[in-house]
């Protein structure tokens, strides 16, 4: 599998890249190689390992085989520099804590060791509020809020990161059409800003109409490159297998995954 771009000091590069759960392999030999500022989708069926790949890209998980490049130097040396967006499942929302909490976690990889958040951390988390629209729930507890509002939340903590990388795992799925926009605004915005991002998708056209670059993934690289090259009916099949595309009721490509496997 040929990669589009060759590695700068400003990249991202991932170099045969093996994770395992339990002994199992979840992702085997990936490589590919993203230019700093670009904006990729990572497609895939359930359990084809896109959850994966953002965990070991934050440093939540550690490969068994390869490793990770982020401005010429191995991941441990820039962690602060990589924002990661979980799926909502993935979150303990009754955890008690207020939106303002959640959102100055994102300055944490900023501070010292017991060091108190100063004013230009509390700045930083206003802004990020603002950016996001959700200013006025800083003191709402995060239990209490909408499926888009959480969302936006965690927008909002990842740009008070101040990330040169921005993991987003499913950000569109079950959040109001006012959130998705929100969602595609922040990408634009963050595109001017050179930041990387990378948004995990079962949204084909969504993906091929508005980002750089397709990681097409079923647990190794299938494809890597622009959507007339990775969305070939060939690659489709080689990722989704019998699985079969449609047409939903606004007319965009999707994929029929009756009874996926769980997604890792």
């Amino acid at each position: 599998m040929s990669i589009p771009v060759s590695p700068s000091p400003l990249s991202l590069q991932v170099d045969h890249l093996t994770v395992a759960y339990n002994g199992q392999p979840a992702l085997r030999q990936v490589s590919f190689v993203i230019p700093h500022g670009a904006r990729v989708a990572v497609v895939g069926p359930n359990g084809a390992g896109k959850s994966t790949l953002f965990k070991t890209l934050v440093g939540l998980l550690s490969p068994r085989a390869g490793q990770v490049i982020l401005h010429g130097q191995p991941l441990q040396h820039h962690k602060e520099c990589v924002a990661y967006v979980p799926q909502r499942e993935q979150v303990d929302w009754s955890f008690p804590v207020t939106v303002y909490d959640v959102v100055m976690m994102g300055r944490y990889g900023h501070l010292g060791w017991l060091q108190r958040p100063r004013a230009m951390d509390h700045e930083i988390v206003t802004r990020s509020l603002e950016q996001m629209q959700i200013a006025n729930l800083a003191r709402v507890p995060i239990g209490e809020l909408s499926g888009g509002q959480q969302q936006r939340v965690f927008l909002a903590r990842a740009l008070a990161q101040e990330p040169h990388i921005l993991l987003m795992d499913e950000p569109f799925t079950g959040v109001d059409a006012t959130t998705q926009q929100t969602v595609l605004s922040l990408l634009d915005q963050l595109r001017a800003q050179s930041v990387t991002v990378l948004v995990s998708t079962h949204d084909l056209n969504l993906a091929a109409t508005r980002f750089d670059l397709i990681l097409l993934l079923n647990r190794r690289v299938i494809a890597f490159g622009n959507a007339a090259q990775v969305f070939t009916p060939e690659h489709i099949t080689q990722a989704f297998g019998a699985r079969t595309l449609r047409l939903d009721d606004k007319g965009s490509l999707i994929v029929d995954e009756c009874c996926p496997p769980e997604e890792r």
